[in-house]
């Protein structure tokens, strides 16, 4: 059968989701064409002689690129059969199969996607509902990066300095413990995860080495889920690579618990960890069940000061309870902190989404201001009591947008954006003046967004 995988964004890595699947499909014998439309073109040919075009969707962004993509795919081939999968496809299930998908699979979708191929390759009915939702233990598989563009053509890490190196990107595992309320990954694992084993995570990077990788990015939702087989991974991987460095997200109560890990993960080349901060009110963070408040937040930076490691905080800084005043201290407090030159100018302007199933919905206070399911945006639309903090959102965004067009340093973004508070809080205390460097100081990738 011939198969083509389609990737649309994924943080300007080179996609696992496409990787892994593959090598799963060509070992039953099947044709797999890797198509990675962020940085690549599809081969009209290719898509024509398909018998199935399956989309990977692991984010809110790539799933409306699907989503203009999926009529012009069966207009070029009305005969393929497609499917959606990944985190955000059974999340969209309604509105996918309405715009034409056959079949969607969510959560461990590497061997439900293969016993459809199977099935249709016998031209047997396959088995099963057409949304599926596997969160069974997989054998994995040594993905298949052979046909997928190569790392020169993905995000680079920058270090300080200037200098920059081809990154790779692997999971070691999937799923979360947690249930955080605005979390994409919670109606699809609810409290679960899944590893992947030591053999195959360490013979991905082993390749990905050989094909001029110096870092790789560890996408696990929490690395931290399973410190124990998160340890033993990168003290392997340190061992047979010792100038290989790395990169992981964790979350902010167990980059406390776990603190005791931290040295061991910064002397096996841990750059630097991404922790998902999202807001400094106590009162927001329980509302989306985070775990942390804003003092484990500062305990947090201080701990990482004290290590001599790289903490980089993302926030959602625009929810339906932002004030102005709570932005402006959001600002004058990662200044304080001297944090600015760690927080990618994107986080500046997130605004709190709110997609199909998510576990927001379970509040009153949102239920009774969120519009109808928006099937253009893919969330339930929501607007601020208060329409100067919308208004703020915009002008933040644009501006951020405008400096990174422009190339310009985090530090100038950062002071372009609080220029925008000056009439909007003036009775803010300003912050002491400081003088940042122009190149950044700390180590992080060129992809400039995230959502």
């Amino acid at each position: 059968m011939q198969i083509v995988l389609i990737g649309l964004y994924e943080l300007g890595r080179q996609p696992f989701g496409l990787a892994s699947p593959a090598a799963w499909l060509r070992e039953r014998g099947h044709r797999v064409v890797c198509c990675d439309l962020a940085v690549d073109r599809p081969d009209l040919e290719d898509l024509r002689a398909a018998d199935l075009v399956a989309f990977y969707l692991p984010m809110h962004t790539a799933t409306r690129l699907a989503c203009g993509l999926i009529a012009e795919i069966r207009r070029i081939n009305p005969r393929a059969v497609l499917c959606c999968y990944g985190l955000y496809a059974p999340l969209n299930a309604s509105h996918l199969q309405h715009l034409g998908v056959d079949w969607i699979l969510g959560g461990e979708f590497e061997g439900t996607l293969a016993d459809l191929v199977d099935a249709l390759t016998r031209r047997q009915q396959p088995v099963g509902p057409k949304v599926q939702v596997s969160i069974e233990r997989l054998t994995f598989r040594i993905p298949d990066r052979s046909t997928l563009p190569p790392l020169e053509r993905y995000a680079r890490l920058v270090l300080p300095g200037g200098e920059q190196r081809l990154v790779g990107y692997t999971e070691a595992s999937r799923g979360c413990k947690h249930r955080c309320r605005h979390c994409p990954v919670v109606p699809v694992y609810n409290g679960r995860f899944r590893v992947v084993p030591h053999d195959v995570v360490v013979e991905d990077i082993r390749r990905q080495v050989a094909a001029g990788a110096q870092h790789i990015t560890f996408g696990d939702p929490d690395f931290l889920n399973g410190p124990r087989h998160a340890l033993e991974l990168v003290q392997r991987l340190h061992a047979e690579f010792p100038a290989l460095t790395y990169d992981i997200t964790a979350k902010v109560e167990h980059l406390l618990q776990h603190a005791a890990l931290l040295p061991v993960l910064r002397d096996t080349g841990c750059l630097f960890v991404t922790t998902a901060v999202e807001s400094l009110d106590n009162a927001v963070l329980a509302r989306l069940d985070k775990g942390h408040t804003r003092e484990d937040f500062f305990r947090l930076v201080e701990l990482f000061r004290c290590l001599n490691m790289v903490l980089h905080p993302t926030f959602i800084p625009f929810t339906p309870w932002t004030t102005l005043e709570s932005y402006a201290e959001l600002l004058d407090t990662l200044e304080r902190l001297e944090l600015v030159e760690h927080v990618a100018p994107v986080q500046l302007t997130l605004r709190l989404l709110i997609p199909a199933g998510s576990r927001l919905l379970e509040l009153d206070e949102i239920r009774s201001l969120v519009d109808s399911f928006d099937s253009e945006s893919l969330t339930y639309p929501w607007r601020h009591p208060d329409v100067r903090v919308d208004q703020l959102q915009e002008r933040v965004l644009h501006a951020v947008e405008a400096g990174l067009s422009a190339g310009a340093s985090r530090t100038e973004i950062f002071a372009n954006v609080r220029a925008l508070l000056d009439p909007a809080v003036a009775h803010r205390q300003k912050a002491v003046g400081r003088v940042f460097p122009a190149r950044c100081t700390v180590p992080y990738l060129t992809e400039p967004w995230y959502c």
